[in-house]
């Protein structure tokens, strides 16, 4: 049996990952909803229309795995384990956030889940994976440090560098290209002379693969076959993932630069509404499940949102803490 037919025919597990991107979609669009009501303040990219990527690929990893996400973050914190009263909270600048409210929208960070951002600069985790995939290299960890990233990273200098670095010292990263096809409203073909990313990859001798990235199960399948070369130690491998964000780019956005037809085609390949679908037509599952699973979903977030709300701001007095090293110490 293939790996594709038995993640389909597991019930189980086919909920879990259901579930899993059923509870980003509606956390994302409560975050839309406390947005606008300035709950929530600064920037927020949401992720909805992307949620099999941070599900599928998180099922290849393992508690002792790195992650290192972009700003666009909340799925792939929800989907890697984090707290979501905390995430919440962080969105809400409160104390009781992941960051304590210092980070916000786009800086969620929890050492504890090895989850490193929440990166607000365009390709700005590729580094920092390859600094912690040598690190591991250097120690002889047989760790993955698994690095989402968007397409538009392709024109920062540093993917090109952080690429070069990983296969030149066969470092253990797994790239995970997310190609939404736009880098902020700039499409993909407007930027850049060479569209694929995959290429871009095996140019600098990495085994690369192009992936649906709308399809949960087949982006699982890929990341465990990916993680597991690279945990065998036969250096990094890269993933394109093609997929689709449904909303603009953040709240700011009057998403002016595609045809609404473009985005409701791309609806009706939605990884919530395929999955469920299939899995409803093969019998796996009923529609009773889904009802139980977006209750959850819907419970989770009201708890999520009532530990933000309740969650005090952090006291002026706490304002340069973790800003300069203490005095006695700079001293010393």
């Amino acid at each position: 049996m293939s790996a594709t037919a038995e993640v389909q025919t597991d019930r189980d597990h086919a909920l879990k990952l259901l579930g899993q991107m059923i509870l980003i979609r509606r956390f994302e669009e409560k975050c839309s909803e406390l947005y606008s009501a300035e709950k929530i303040r600064g920037f927020l990219h949401l992720y909805i229309g992307e949620e099999a990527n941070a599900v599928g690929v998180m099922q290849a990893l393992t508690p002792d795995d790195a992650v290192v996400a972009t700003y666009r973050e909340h799925g792939h914190a929800l989907a890697r384990g984090l707290p979501p009263g905390e995430i919440m909270a962080e969105m809400f600048g409160k104390s009781g956030g992941s960051s304590r409210g210092r980070g916000g929208s786009m800086h969620i960070f929890d050492a504890e889940h090895r989850f490193y951002g929440g990166n607000a600069i365009v390709g700005g985790g590729l580094p920092i994976a390859v600094g912690l995939a040598l690190a591991d290299k250097m120690k002889k960890k047989n760790r993955v440090t698994c690095c989402f990233f968007g397409e538009g990273a392709a024109a920062e200098g540093e993917f090109h560098e952080a690429l070069n670095l990983a296969a030149l010292w066969k470092l253990p990263v797994l790239f995970v290209c997310e190609n939404n096809g736009y880098a902020m409203g700039t499409a993909l073909e407007r930027s850049e002379a060479e569209t694929s990313m995959a290429r871009h990859a095996q140019s600098y001798r990495i085994e690369a693969e192009v992936i649906d990235g709308m399809d949960v199960v087949a982006v699982e399948k890929a990341a465990r076959l990916a993680a597991e070369a690279v945990r065998a130690g036969e250096g990094p491998r890269f993933l394109e993932n093609i997929t689709y964000r449904f909303r603009a780019h953040s709240m700011f956005d009057p998403d002016l630069y595609r045809d609404k037809s473009e985005i409701e085609l791309w609806k009706k390949k939605g990884p919530v509404v395929t999955f469920s679908k299939r899995l409803l037509e093969s019998g796996v599952i009923n529609q009773g499940d889904i009802s139980v699973l977006e209750r959850q979903a819907d419970e989770i977030i009201a708890s999520a949102v009532a530990f933000a709300e309740e969650s005090p701001w952090e006291p002026v007095g706490d304002l340069e803490r973790d800003v300069l090293a203490p005095t006695a110490s700079r001293e010393e």
